[in-house]
């Protein structure tokens, strides 16, 4: 089986190189200075939808993906090479969540591309650090790590309709009759064992997308039969198609357990707007059909639902469904676009946040935290004196050191900052 339509992978920014520590010796110049130039940026990890993948297979044997990390910056004020971008291309309709569940992104419309993880920025050189009061500084920060996360990756496929049903309903035969899909065809159940889409042409203006679910079971929210894996497919949908076969003992019963199925996996399902086909009609005289017709009339719901008797083998009555699946799309689409678009989050590093914390871990020892302070300790050198009085600088200036005083910290009291790296006061 070809078709992937889910992959847990892991995702690697690229991390950003390091600046350099490097003083000019020129003999043209005796007093010289300090050269060292930046670290490259690292390459973001970047999600672009395609109308060329169909499904995630390449997940299956390439499930860590890196992006190129920054150069270290050079002598004579070089900079580092950035890390190039990695972009990987996913079908349109995939869903990306993190470990915690919540939606990342969501890549609904061919071309579009999001940011999953960020590269690390490039440390200064210590040219950079040069002042009236710092002519010669002897250190250099590091470069930031990149981004990195587990993602799992869904895909929901984007289609108009989504045909569902019973096993052997004709669901195949009927997408094969109405579009341009090519579905396998047998006399026994199970022939779908993966989703297949096709395009349905209505006018010289109007087309639609009809996706054929394979078939479904009782159970089959619970994990049973070969449905429940793609019941999530229909999520997208704008209309089900529910597709019942005339000669099952209970039309009215094979009915209500698809819809208990559906309802049993997302209770949004049976809100959408649906059609109810019943097939292989093509032996039966009109009495017959019209009272499969009223039995199931009396449990779809609700009682607007069109039930329209077909025969998608003799492709009997197949033009009045496609107009009826036509002015059905119209009016979900409108209905829809009323409907407040829900709110996707995209991670992005949160350099923005300035607020920090101290809290005192031992009798002669404070820590300090915050999303700043943690990427200033980064790209510190705590080897380094130079490097450790500059950090102490930063602390200064954003009034943190001013707290630790409030707080009695004492000289030789050791300062954790952000679990990175530590500092005696």
């Amino acid at each position: 089986m070809n078709f992937i339509d889910q992959a847990k992978i892991s995702i690697y920014a690229g991390n950003g190189g390091d600046g350099k520590v490097s003083f000019r010796h020129e003999k043209s110049n005796s007093r010289g200075g300090p050269d060292g130039g930046d670290g490259g940026d690292g390459g973001n990890v970047i999600f672009e939808a395609s109308n060329n993948v169909s499904s995630l297979s390449y997940f299956r044997y390439s499930k860590t993906l890196r992006a190129e990390s920054g150069q270290h910056g050079s002598s004579k004020r070089m900079h580092g090479k950035s890390g190039n971008d990695l972009v990987v291309k996913v079908p349109v309709g995939t869903e990306a969540r993190d470990e915690k569940g919540i939606v990342v992104a969501d890549m609904t419309e061919i071309g579009q591309t999001v940011v999953l993880a960020v590269g690390g920025k490039g440390g200064f050189g210590n040219s950079h650090f040069v002042s009236s009061r710092r002519q010669a500084p002897n250190f250099a920060e590091k470069g930031e790590p990149g981004d990195s996360k587990e993602i799992t990756l869904e895909l929901k496929m984007l289609a108009d309709i989504g045909l569902v049903g019973l096993p052997n309903a004709g669901k195949s035969t009927l997408i094969r009759a109405i579009s341009n899909a090519k579905p396998k065809v047998a006399d026994y159940p199970f022939t779908t064992l993966e989703p297949s889409v096709g395009v349905v042409d209505v006018d010289q203006n109007t087309s639609l997308l009809v996706a054929d679910i394979p078939g479904l079971i009782e159970g089959a929210a619970e994990g049973k039969g070969l449905g429940h894996d793609f019941l999530r497919h229909i999520e997208r949908t704008a209309i089900i198609m529910h597709v019942i076969d005339a000669y099952d003992e209970d039309v009215a019963k094979s009915y209500e357990i698809i819809r208990k199925e559906l309802r049993a996996y997302s209770t949004q399902l049976i809100k959408r707007s649906q059609i109810v086909v019943l097939n292989k009609t093509e032996s039966m005289d009109e009495q017959s059909k019209k009272q499969l017709v009223a039995d199931l009339k009396k449990v779809v719901k609700p009682k607007t639902t069109p039930i329209v008797a077909i025969s998608a083998k003799s492709k009997e009555g197949i033009r009045d469904l496609v107009f009826i699946a036509s002015k059905t799309n119209i009016r979900a689409l409108s209905v829809k676009s009323k409907k407040e678009k829900p709110k996707i989050h995209e991670y992005t590093l949160n350099i923005a946040d300035s607020a920090w914390q101290i809290s005192q871990i031992a009798p002669d020892a404070f820590r300090v935290d915050g999303a700043q302070i943690e990427r200033f300790a980064i790209r510190t050198n705590f080897s380094n004196d130079q490097a450790q009085a500059r950090l102490l600088d930063i602390l200064r200036k954003r009034g943190v050191m001013h707290a630790l005083v409030r707080a009695n910290i004492k000289p030789g009291d050791v300062i954790d900052i952000a679990g990175k790296g530590k500092i005696t006061y």
